[in-house]
């Protein structure tokens, strides 16, 4: 009998289960001789991420995935590397391909060369709010998980909030009108550029780790993050106008590498997706504490503005990024928008 091939046989087998049971066990198979039943080998797994020790993700995600899965004393140990110690996004991805990271915090725009349909989540204003991003994880996670892993050899067992994505810049922003002429940073991936497009914002792309120096230097007069993000990293030492027009669900998917889930035992697997899925909740209330922290700052401090959601046209936003991304996307990147919209 002809022989499937490996990605054949993940994707059955995850859409067989349920989610429940697909994001706690991941969607590998292992081609290598698994542990002996009972048996936990000594690994030391290195975690990545572009974020800095000061926000969230790290002290509120990162941290408290280490202390959990080593106090169950299973024969790991995970070693931290924030703030792109491991170079940035694409390159980190392509190390959790190869195994050399063995778990990282993407977000989808960065893992979308090696797997296009996850762009599609990062569009602007295609989830309304945090709520519907985690209804539509939770509702189509399996069957796009599995997806994504039979294409990368990579299991994402979850998603953590980075928080809502906003503009600060040199003057406050309310409708798409007021971007004309303004230089924007965004993200250097194809999707982030979409984004800008669809919101009328001129984009200069600039990686994270050159953006402060490019904002003192006026080669861009404002960028798009969370607000944890944009304090954290000190780009508001510069930009001192907030406007929480909130276009973009910021979320990174906890990502491992398959080359690592096959030298697991399964109750180093059980144990590592079990932390995160728990971190998920915690990690959400943590970034919206903090969210709260920075923005009260910004409200008192008499040099700064902060356009309030109120304040700012949503409904002209989604309408003009609704009517690009209906013609930017096509075939099944088409489709899966249009679900996502008629979702929220």
């Amino acid at each position: 009998m002809r022989q499937r091939p490996v990605g054949w046989r993940r994707i059955t087998a995850a859409l067989a289960l349920p989610l429940s049971i697909v994001l706690a066990a991941g969607c590998s198979t292992s081609s290598n001789t698994p542990a002996a039943e009972g048996e936990n080998p000594t690994l030391s797994l290195k975690i990545g991420s572009s974020q800095p020790e000061a926000q969230p993700n790290f002290y509120c995600g990162m941290k408290l995935l280490k202390e959990r899965v080593e106090a169950q004393n299973l024969g790991l140990t995970i070693d931290m590397f924030p703030n792109s110690q491991l170079g940035p996004d694409a390159e980190r991805f392509a190390s959790v391909q190869t195994g050399d990271i063995d778990i990282d915090l993407q977000g989808g725009s960065a893992m979308s060369t090696a797997f296009p349909k996850i762009g599609v989540l990062d569009a602007a204003y295609a989830f309304n709010d945090i709520d519907h991003f985690f209804k539509w994880i939770d509702q189509n996670g399996k069957e796009f998980f599995a997806e994504f892993n039979t294409a990368t050899d990579t299991t994402i067992v979850d998603a953590w909030y980075f928080g809502m994505r906003t503009f600060t810049a040199t003057k406050p922003i309310r409708k798409p009108e007021d971007l004309a002429g303004l230089k924007i940073r965004f993200p250097n991936t194809p999707q982030f550029l979409a984004n800008a497009e669809a919101l009328g914002a001129n984009a200069v792309a600039i990686a994270v780790e050159e953006l402060y120096l490019a904002l003192q230097q006026g080669v861009a007069q404002g960028q798009e993050n969370p607000v944890t993000a944009t304090h954290a990293q000190k780009f508001d030492e510069i930009l001192k106008v907030a406007s929480l027009n909130n276009h973009q669900v910021g979320a990174h998917y906890v990502v491992v590498s398959d080359k690592t889930l096959d030298k697991m035992s399964q109750p180093q697997k059980d144990a590592l997706f079990k932390a995160i899925h728990d971190i998920r909740a915690e990690n959400r209330k943590c970034v919206d504490e903090e969210t709260e922290k920075v923005l009260d700052g910004w409200r008192s401090d008499s040099s700064r503005t902060v356009v309030e959601p109120d304040q700012v046209d949503r409904d002209a936003f989604i309408s003009k990024a609704e009517a690009y991304f209906n013609t930017h996307f096509t075939g099944a990147n088409l489709e899966l928008y249009k679900s996502i919209r008629a979702s929220a």
